[in-house]
C-alpha cells in the first residue's frame, strides 16, 4: 500500500464511474435487441453474438489490463483502454452492417475491462480495512446497479430516438471516461515493467490462484453478482415474451432490482460505522439464501407475473449489497505487490460466472426453468464459498488485522 494520493471521496467517485462502464455498456442495449434484428435484417443469434463477444472481450481482457497496470501504472493503462472503448463506441454507433457492430462491441468490451480492474487496484494501492470497504461499497453499487440500470436508460433512448441513440449514449460515456482518466486519476502505484514479462506474470497468476482465500472470496462475489449478470440475459425473455411487458416497461421495471441494491447499500453504509464489514456478511448471505429458495417457490407455485419474478430478485439484490464491500476488499488484500493482477483475476472470475450462467441458461432453452435452476445454484455457490473462506482465514489469517477483523 502506498501513501494515499487521492482522497477517499475522489477515489470512490473515480472508481465507481470507471467500474460502471462495463456493466452499463453490457446491458444498455438489451431492450433494442429485437429492433437490431430488424434494422440489420439479420437473425436473433447474430445479435446475441454482439452481447456474447462483448462479455467475452470484457472478461478475458481484464487479465491483460490488470497486469499491464502493475507493470506500466494505473493511469496510462486506464487512459489507453478508455481510448479503445471510445473507438469501439464509434464503430458501434455508426455500424453499417451487423459484422461491424459485432466488431465494435468486441472492442468496447476490451476497452471497458480496465475500468473494472483499475478501480479496485487503486483502492488497494491506497487504503486497507474499513476505509477500503467503505470505498468498495460505492464501487459495488455501480458494479451491481449497472446491469439493472442499463436497460432502463436504453429503453428510454430507444423510445425517444431509435437504436443508434443507445450507442451515442455509450459514446458520451466513453468521452467522459477519457476525460476523467486524463485529468483526475493520479498514479497510485510504482510501475514495475518486469511484471509484464511472461515469467513473472505467470508466477503472479499462480500465486493468486493457488491461494484458497482469494479463490473462495472471489467465488462469494462471483456467485452473487453473477446472478445479476445472468439475469440480464434471461429477464428480457421472461418479462417481455412471457409476462408481456413492453421494452419501456421492462426497462423501468428493472429499477426494482437496482433500487433494492441501492437501498441495501444505503442501509449498509451507516452500519459500517457501528459494525465491521465482516459482520454484515451473515445477514447478506441469509437474504441471498432466502431469495434463492423464493425463486424456486415463486416460479413453481405462483402465477407468472412481474412481482413473482422480480420479488425474489429484489431480496437477492438487497443481500448482495451487504457482502460486496468486505469480500471485494478481502479477496485482493493478501496481494499488495500484484494488486492489479489479483483484481484482474477477480473480475475475470466474477464476469465469468455471469457468462457461464448465461450459457447454461441458453443451453436449458426455457427461460423460466433456467431462472429457477441457475439462480439458486449461484446463490448456493456464494454461501458455500464463504464457509470455505472462513475456514481458510482461520488457517491462514490475512496480513492486515483490520481487514481480517480478527
Amino acid at each position: 500500500m502506498t501513501a494515499a494520493r487521492m482522497s477517499e471521496t475522489r477515489t470512490s467517485i473515480i472508481g465507481a464511474l470507471l467500474v460502471a462502464l462495463g456493466p452499463i455498456s453490457m446491458a444498455l442495449y438489451t431492450p433494442a435487441m429485437p429492433e437490431l434484428v430488424r434494422a440489420f435484417h439479420t437473425s436473433d443469434s447474430m445479435i446475441k453474438l454482439t452481447l456474447s463477444l462483448y462479455f467475452g472481450g470484457f472478461a478475458v481482457s481484464q487479465l491483460v489490463a490488470g497486469s499491464l497496470s502493475d507493470a506500466f501504472g494505473r493511469r496510462p493503462v486506464t487512459i489507453a483502454f478508455m481510448g479503445i472503448y471510445l473507438v469501439g463506441s464509434l464503430l458501434s454507433a455508426f455500424a453499417p452492417t451487423v459484422h461491424v457492430l459485432i466488431l465494435g462491441r468486441l472492442i468496447q468490451g476490451i476497452g471497458a475491462s480496465a475500468g473494472m480492474t483499475v478501480s479496485r487496484a487503486i483502492v488497494r494501492d491506497q487504503f486497507t480495512g474499513d476505509k477500503a470497504a467503505g470505498i468498495m461499497n460505492m464501487i459495488g453499487i455501480m458494479l451491481a446497479v449497472g446491469p439493472a440500470l442499463g436497460p432502463t436508460i436504453g429503453s428510454v433512448a430507444l423510445g425517444l430516438a431509435g437504436w443508434r441513440s443507445i450507442f451515442l449514449v455509450m459514446l458520451g460515456f466513453s468521452a467522459i471516461a477519457c476525460l476523467i482518466a486524463y485529468f483526475f486519476l493520479l498514479e497510485t502505484t510504482v510501475p514495475d515493467r518486469n511484471k509484464a514479462r511472461v515469467g513473472p506474470l505467470l508466477a503472479a497468476y499462480r500465486q493468486v490462484l493457488t491461494d484458497i482465500r482469494f479463490v473462495s472470496a472471489t467465488l462469494v462475489v462471483g456467485g452473487s453478482v453473477g446472478v445479476l449478470y445472468t439475469l440480464a440475459t434471461i429477464l428480457p425473455f421472461i418479462l417481455i415474451d412471457k409476462v408481456g411487458l413492453t421494452p419501456l416497461q421492462y426497462g423501468i421495471g428493472m429499477l426494482m432490482q437496482s433500487g433494492m441494491y441501492f437501498a441495501g447499500s444505503v442501509v449498509a453504509r451507516p452500519l459500517l460505522s457501528r459494525f465491521s464489514a465482516r459482520q454484515l456478511i451473515a445477514p447478506g448471505l441469509l437474504m441471498i439464501g432466502i431469495a434463492s429458495i423464493a425463486v424456486v417457490v415463486s416460479l413453481e407455485f405462483v402465477p407468472l407475473g412481474f412481482l413473482s419474478v422480480m420479488g425474489p430478485v429484489a431480496v437477492f439484490a438487497f443481500g448482495i449489497a451487504f457482502i460486496m464491500p468486505y469480500m471485494m476488499t478481502a479477496a485482493i488484500a493478501p496481494f499488495p505487490h500484484v494488486a492489479g493482477t489479483a483484481s484482474a483475476l477477480m473480475g475475470f472470475m466474477q464476469m465469468g460466472s455471469g457468462l457461464v450462467g448465461g450459457l447454461i441458461c441458453a443451453f436449458i432453452g426455457q427461460p423460466v426453468l433456467a431462472m429457477a435452476t441457475v439462480i439458486p445454484a449461484l446463490g448456493c455457490i456464494s454461501i458455500g464459498s464463504y464457509i470455505v473462506y472462513r475456514a481458510a482465514i482461520r488457517a491462514n489469517p490475512l496480513p492486515e488485522a483490520e481487514i481480517a477483523n480478527a
